[in-house]
């Protein structure tokens, strides 16, 4: 069975090959020569933030078992992070509409390189504090960045369809091609170097600080509202206000969240539907496989971003419909395909035709993630751009936790057709958007 997964990484690249290389001048975008600088340094910017994240990623619980920690220990030691990303990220990330998005986006590197710093402590209570500082920085990075971004983007009095052609490229190399060399990278310090499993964490500070130095050096500060009347539990009251009266910006969040939360979900679920019964799965091979199918998504999207005629609210209806039906793969398979009780092996013809299911869902993720971005600089208005956005990561982040502390309770299947109805309900949701993004404004 290795040839096939040396068949589906090969098509895929082939195929991220042809799109990129096949794009004709209405695939396009005509901009200037101060855009182009302007995009370049964010997107250095941006791929070594998610080089510094994506580094960590395969290695953290792999870490915590090395310390001795078992599965409840470990799972404490998540929810940790995603309940601090939802209180003190949320808190933190809305400051940033007041104090400044360039020092969020500084906090966001020195707060992660802390809790770096922490992965060499093998005392429990060091490693939770590192935990809720990556919940505080994973909260920025998703927020800070992108509000920076669409704020500085229109100061300057850039086209705002050029905006898109950054947040694609964006996706295209921080949440793909910066991955797989990340995942490439750390296997060659864990594995090749025989550096022990905390290297990656030391490497990833280190992107972390290069990054923190380009952007003191390179950007300018700018604001949501940086009124001295507004306190923070202003902000608050106006985001909510803002989410309440706007049916536009509630469906966005609860898109969002249905998306994300079935995303991370999913992320927990691959590996046991894929081996069921301890099947020998090459992780580091097949998660390249996946950042290439979300690499395919986000060539996608920016060709379909880069014609007016195209509405984005338009084609992710499809796009959520079609992650929802990949997502079913793995109930369909384990109702007409006989499992096999054989322990085990290579993998099997069920676990073949998932991971074929799971690659669509990938390039749905890489297509969901400069759309998303698309429309909430046309929707959240900028003075509240990050605090907004922090309040959609709210439920996102209660989801999470619910489904951690959970995940031994359901089988799979039952897991998978939870997401799948999620992500069903977010196609309506976007059948919703598209039509009042259609009717002409009062």
């Amino acid at each position: 069975m290795e040839i096939f997964y040396y068949f589906v990484f090969g098509a895929l690249a082939a195929v991220v090959a042809t799109v990129e290389l096949s794009k004709s001048n209405k695939d396009r975008i005509n901009t200037s020569s101060s855009f182009n600088s302007f995009k370049n340094n964010y997107l250095l910017v941006y791929s070594l933030m998610m080089a510094g994240d994506w580094l960590q990623g395969p290695y953290v619980y792999y870490l915590y078992s090395t310390y001795g920690f078992g599965k409840g220990e470990i799972g404490q030691l998540f929810i940790a992070g995603f309940g601090s990303s939802m209180l003190f990220g949320t808190i933190v990330g809305s400051l940033a509409d007041k104090q400044g998005r360039k020092r969020a986006c500084v906090t966001y590197c020195i707060t992660y390189i802390l809790s770096c710093i922490t992965k060499h402590s093998p005392q429990y209570r060091v490693l939770m504090v590192g935990r809720v500082l990556g919940g505080i920085a994973t909260s920025l990075l998703f927020s800070a960045f992108e509000s920076w971004l669409v704020a500085e983007h229109f100061k300057r009095g850039f086209d705002q369809q050029w905006l898109s052609l950054t947040f694609s490229k964006a996706i295209f190399l921080g949440n793909g091609l910066v991955a797989i060399v990340a995942g490439l990278f750390g296997n060659f310090l864990v594995d090749s170097l025989n550096l022990g499993p905390v290297s990656p964490f030391d490497a990833a500070g280190i992107f972390l600080a290069i990054g923190m130095a380009v952007i003191l050096s390179s950007w300018t500060e700018n604001y949501g509202d940086p009124s001295e009347s507004k306190d923070l539990l202003t902000q608050f009251k106006g985001a909510a206000v803002a989410i309440a009266s706007d049916e536009k910006i509630a469906l966005l969040g609860a898109i969002q969240s249905l998306f994300e939360g079935s995303m991370y979900t999913f992320v927990f679920l691959w590996t046991p539907a894929l081996s069921p019964n301890d099947e020998d799965i090459p992780h580091g091979f097949i998660f390249a496989t996946f950042m290439l199918a979300s690499m395919l998504g986000s060539s996608i999207a920016a060709r379909l971003l880069s014609r007016n005629s195209v509405k984005v609210e338009s084609y992710m209806q499809i796009v959520f419909v079609v992650s929802s039906a990949s997502l079913l793969l793995p109930i369909l398979t384990n109702f007409l395909i006989p499992p096999s009780g054989v322990k085990g092996g290579s993998i099997s013809f069920a676990g073949c035709l998932q991971l074929l299911g799971f690659c669509t869902f990938e390039a749905c993720v890489g297509l969901f993630w400069p759309s998303i971005m698309k429309m909430r600089s046309q929707y959240i208005p900028e003075e509240a751009r990050s605090t907004i956005m922090n309040f959609f990561r709210i439920p996102l982040n209660i989801f999470v936790c619910i489904v951690l502390y959970n995940v031994n309770a359901f089988p799979i299947t039952v897991m998978f057709g939870m997401c799948s109805i999620f992500l069903f309900l977010a196609s309506i949701l976007q059948r919703r958007l598209s039509a009042l993004g259609e009717k002409p404004s009062k």
